[in-house]
């Protein structure tokens, strides 16, 4: 069974199946918990995501590194669930099966056979999935998607990751690397991103984005901008998007006005998803999502402003994520409990 193909009776897995161990794998952390049916958190533990020591070319290092430090994750909780199946969620496009990453640009693995790796490691079975599917099943099973049929999740951080989750199934396309929402062109000859495009939704809608337009106010020295001139004492590098959001949620009038232009082109994006997909609801998660009330708020009003046809159509609720950092082991052990269900 595939992973766009775990599906149990009414379109979800029972939540009688026992616990399972999810793990969210990042470029700076391994978050991992023992969950329950019910995706409760048990028992967690986090780990820096090992990197290379000196040599930057030792990337097959890395790759191993990183998945002997899953296994002490799943060595460390399993000793109370010795039967508990596995799920990794990883950033990174996965093969159909579910059985290798193709890439992941931040964890050094290039066509890893990375399930039969641990598998046989652990003596446990492992399920594969892309981290941004992975909190999207968790939205759907127990969060803010509870009990609607077609759902998009977006993840705003660094850049914008998505997943889509159609009467109980995951929708990962013919190639298995479906839901790279952050990159469709929304400004042709924008700014360029790092897949080599340019003018990539992520580069106006993302943490990083919101990150460089506060830079850029206070390398212009910008007078409306003193508020965060002040915090970083006007070193531009300093800036951040969480610095801005921060600003932005405790009143900064210059802050704000970076979230509302954001939130605009976030909300011009979900018009764009909305008009080829036609969900029911988008879930904004991530840590830029879940951090900024004002942001969603102007995406809503973005979107509705920007549906074709609108008017003449339902518009899909836009709501912000329930399951905050932990979607993505949550629903990492979920979809681990759905294949041994």
């Amino acid at each position: 069974m595939t992973q766009n193909q775990f599906q149990g009776p009414g379109g979800a897995p029972s939540s009688d199946g026992g616990p399972a161990i999810g793990i969210d794998v990042g470029g700076t952390k391994i978050a991992a918990g023992l969950v329950d049916g019910g995706g409760r958190v048990l028992e967690r533990t986090v780990r820096l995501t090992p990197r290379p020591a000196g040599d930057p070319a030792s990337e097959e290092m890395k790759a191993e590194a990183v998945e002997a430090a899953v296994v002490a994750v799943v060595q460390e909780l399993g000793a109370s669930a010795p039967d508990a199946p596995v799920g990794v969620g990883a950033a990174g496009w996965m093969d159909r099966s579910g059985r290798e990453v193709l890439f992941s640009p931040h964890l050094a693995w290039r066509n890893e056979p990375l399930q039969e790796r641990l598998e046989s490691a652990l003596g446990r079975p492992v399920v594969l999935t892309n981290d941004a599917d992975a909190a999207a099943w968790a939205e759907w099973r127990f969060g803010a998607a509870r009990d609607e049929s077609h759902v998009v999740c977006l993840t705003l951080g660094t850049g914008i990751g998505g997943a889509t989750i159609v009467d109980g199934r995951i929708q990962r396309g013919r190639f298995g690397v479906a839901g790279e929402f952050g990159h469709q062109t929304i400004v042709p000859g924008g700014h360029r991103c790092a897949c080599g495009n340019r003018g990539c939704w992520e580069q106006y809608a993302s943490g990083n984005a919101l990150g460089r337009e506060g830079r850029g106010l206070v390398e212009a020295g910008s007078p409306v901008a003193h508020a965060l001139r002040a915090a970083v004492d006007d070193d531009a590098a300093l800036v951040t998007g969480a610095l801005v959001t921060r600003l932005a949620e405790e009143g900064d009038p210059a802050c704000r006005d970076l979230i509302e232009e954001m939130g605009q082109w976030l909300g011009l994006g979900i018009a764009n998803l909305a008009a080829v997909l036609d969900p029911g609801v988008f879930v904004i998660g991530g840590g830029l999502g879940s951090a900024s009330t004002a942001l969603l708020e102007t995406a809503e009003r973005s979107y509705r402003r920007s549906l074709s046809g609108r008017g003449y159509r339902p518009f899909a609720r836009v709501a912000q994520a329930e399951l905050g950092a932990d979607a993505g082991l949550i629903g990492a052990a979920d979809l681990a409990r759905a294949r041994r269900t």
